[in-house]
C-alpha cells in the first residue's frame, strides 16, 4: 500500500465491521468510542496484560494472549470483521516457550521469527500481511476517524518563541534519525541540541529521564526545551503512528519542557479538547509541524 493510499479516508459500507486489536493507551479506547458514536460499534480484541478489558465493556470483545497471536485472524473472521486497526502499545514480545501449538502457528512461525529479527516495524508489517492474506483489510485509525490526525500550526493558546523553533528543528532532525533506524519516534531538545532520544522505554520513559537530568550535569539551570514526535521515514502509515494526548502534556510539564511538536497529518492527537485544555492550563504550547524544516 502506498503512502497516499494509507492516508485515504475509508467510508464503511453497511456490511462492513471494524475490529480493533487493542493494546495499551487511550487510542483503542478513543477509537472504539468514536466508532460507536458513528453507529459502527467495533469488535475489540483485548490483548491480555496490555489493554484494560473494562474500558471496552460496552463493545463486543474477547481477550487474546500475545502468545496466541496465530489465532487472531480466525477470531476476527468469526466475528465478521472486514477492517482491522492495530491500536495501542504492546510492551513485550511473545515468549517462545509459551506459544500455543496449532496448525496456524506452524504456518506463521517462520515469518514471525524473521519479522522479530527486523524490529518493531518488521513485526507490524508481517502481522498486517498475515491478516490481509486472511481477507481482513488492515487500516489506520486516522483512515476511519480523520479528526484524530494532528493539524499543522498551533493547537494551543501559546505558541513557540523564537528560541523554541531552534529546539523544534533539532528535535525533529534527531527523531527522524532514530526513526530511520527503527529505534523510536521522539526526541527532546534543550538549548538548540538534542539531549534525549526515545528508546524501548517509550516517550514517557524518555521524559522521566529528562526530568531527572534537569538537576545535574550540563542541563542544570537550563530552561524550556521541547519534545518532538514524528513518523519514521518510510513508515507504514496504517501502523503505529506517533501519538500524543493529555498524559503526554503532563509528562512534558514534569520534564520542565516548554512545549511539544508533532508531525502534522502523520501523528495522532488523543482526547484533543482535554489535551489543549491541559496544555493551556500548564502554560505549554503544542504545534503541528510540516514535513519541511520548521524554521
Amino acid at each position: 500500500m502506498t503512502t497516499a493510499d494509507s492516508s485515504e479516508r475509508i467510508v464503511l459500507g453497511g456490511a462492513d465491521r471494524v475490529g480493533i486489536v487493542a493494546g495499551s493507551g487511550l487510542l483503542p479506547i478513543d477509537l472504539a468510542q468514536k466508532l460507536t458514536e458513528a453507529g459502527k460499534p467495533p469488535f475489540v480484541v483485548v490483548m491480555t496484560g496490555e489493554a484494560d478489558g473494562a474500558a471496552f465493556a460496552s463493545c463486543e470483545h474477547e481477550d487474546l494472549e500475545l502468545e496466541n497471536f496465530a489465532a487472531l485472524a480466525g477470531m476476527l473472521k468469526r466475528h465478521g470483521v472486514t477492517h482491522v486497526v492495530m491500536a495501542g502499545g504492546i510492551a513485550r514480545r511473545p515468549k517462545i516457550g509459551r506459544l500455543r501449538p496449532s496448525l496456524a502457528l506452524l504456518a506463521l512461525l517462520p515469518k514471525a521469527l524473521a519479522a522479530l529479527a527486523r524490529g518493531d516495524d518488521g513485526v507490524l508489517r508481517s502481522l498486517a500481511g498475515t491478516l490481509e492474506s486472511a481477507g481482513v483489510k488492515v487500516v489506520g485509525a486516522h483512515q476511519l476517524v480523520p479528526d484524530l490526525l494532528a493539524s499543522a500550526g498551533p493547537m494551543t493558546r501559546l505558541g513557540p518563541r523564537k528560541t523554541d523553533w531552534r529546539d523544534l528543528d533539532a528535535a525533529l532532525a534527531a527523531a527522524r534519525a532514530i526513526g530511520a533506524l527503527d529505534i523510536g519516534q521522539g526526541a527532546v531538545s534543550i538549548g538548540g541540541r538534542a539531549i534525549a532520544l526515545e528508546g524501548i522505554e517509550g516517550t514517557d520513559g524518555m521524559l522521566e529521564r529528562v526530568a531527572a537530568l534537569r538537576t545535574h550535569g550540563r542541563l542544570a539551570g537550563k530552561k524550556r526545551g521541547v519534545l518532538v514526535k514524528c513518523a519514521k521515514p518510510g513508515q507504514e502509515l496504517r501502523l503505529d503512528l506517533p501519538t500524543i494526548g493529555p498524559a503526554t502534556v503532563d509528562a512534558a510539564h514534569r520534564a520542565g519542557l516548554a512545549g511539544i511538536g508533532v508531525e502534522a497529518q502523520r501523528s495522532l492527537v488523543l482526547d484533543y479538547a482535554a489535551m489543549v485544555e491541559k496544555a493551556d492550563a500548564l502554560g505549554l504550547f503544542v504545534v503541528g509541524l510540516s514535513a519541511e524544516p520548521v524554521s
